[in-house]
């Protein structure tokens, strides 16, 4: 694997800094990103005077988890890397530092043409943050071939974007397949969920693509076995987020009243980090995860009770059925800190 490096654009972060004399500033990085802190701290270090500087070590989920209550409100500067902004309102300024990588995207997305079959006309594109300095790179690839390239802006997202959290961008693509340049399977899930289009991962770190069908089809037979187990509950525990880009209250409070109303118990928790063992105090029969939609997915395993998402609670109920199964989506449409 070849070495990868990151654009943390240490004159840009050194410019914020002076620009509003910071004394005390937090840094924020995503898991895959910590190792490189120190590193980052030390190049700081070498070009600013007296600013007092902190790595945040807790875990990072992305832009809508910031540090800016951090701290007892002692910083005067968030750094955040790897993420671009979402629209939320932050007690302390937040500098969003995309920290670009150097992974080269023309072997995996060849690779990935090369698993096209012969009747594709149009190709539809998407990536993340830390490759879509390269879009016009990948779009010239792709489009070298032969293939019409299609992509879209979504809600929050820039052209060619998901998150997560937020897919969007794809949601109106009339292509043939879609091929996501990034690693890691759960945005490629989600394309595929939203869009039912056959989907192609191309992996700028490992340099090599793969259907995700497979994997689809995997996460769709355990999804479906934890609302099975859910369907035999009689509680429900109601997870909320004190992360300001997570937080659903609105949301939570119609899912407890959804729960009433058909006769089951409901009760609203409220967490900053979503982990198993906070759950053992609680007699319940299942949980519904209105924070980060990652959780249930990513973490289903790590949970003696079913964890299930809003969409999944409406066909446990009754309301919606399998055929319209969807991912949970977090979208913020203006500049607020509550979620639709």
């Amino acid at each position: 694997m070849a070495n990868i490096d990151y654009d943390y654009k240490i004159d840009k972060i050194k410019s914020k800094i002076n620009s509003l004399g910071a004394k005390n500033v937090i840094l924020q990085f995503p898991e895959g990103l910590k190792t490189d802190a120190l590193m980052v701290v030390e190049q700081l270090e070498t070009v600013l005077d007296d600013v007092n500087i902190i790595i945040d070590a807790d875990p990072c989920f992305g832009a809508c988890d910031l540090a800016d209550n951090k701290v007892n409100k002692h910083i005067d500067l968030v750094v955040h890397f790897a993420h671009t902004p979402l629209p939320i309102k932050t007690e302390t300024p937040v500098l969003f530092i995309e920290a670009h990588s150097s992974a080269d995207i023309t072997r995996p997305i060849n690779d990935a043409l090369k698993q096209l079959d012969d009747d594709v006309q149009s190709v539809g594109l998407v990536t993340t943050t830390q490759h879509i300095h390269k879009l016009d790179e990948m779009i010239s690839l792709i489009s070298s071939r032969g293939y019409e390239v299609k992509l879209d802006n979504g809600s929050g997202t820039a052209t060619g974007q998901v998150l997560g959290c937020n897919f969007t961008s794809i949601k109106d693509l009339d292509v043939d397949v879609i091929i996501y340049v990034g690693s890691g399977d759960f945005h490629a899930l989600g394309v595929k969920l939203f869009t039912k289009k056959p989907v192609i991962l191309a992996d700028p770190f490992k340099g090599t693509s793969r259907d995700i069908e497979d994997f689809y089809d995997r996460i769709l037979r355990i999804r479906f076995a934890r609302i099975t187990k859910a369907k035999a509950a009689k509680s429900y525990g109601i997870i909320i987020s004190s992360k300001k880009g997570q937080l659903r209250y609105e949301l939570a409070l119609k899912l407890k009243k959804l729960i009433t109303d058909h006769c089951y118990n409901a009760q609203i928790l409220n967490m900053d980090y979503v982990s198993p063992e906070r759950l053992l105090p609680f007699d319940l029969d299942a949980y519904v995860m209105t924070a980060c939609p990652r959780i249930a997915i990513d973490d289903s395993a790590m949970y003696e009770k079913p964890v299930i998402t809003p969409d999944e609670l409406e066909i446990v109920l009754g309301i919606r059925s399998w055929d319209d199964y969807k991912m949970d989506e977090i979208i913020i449409h203006d500049e607020q800190e509550g979620m639709f």
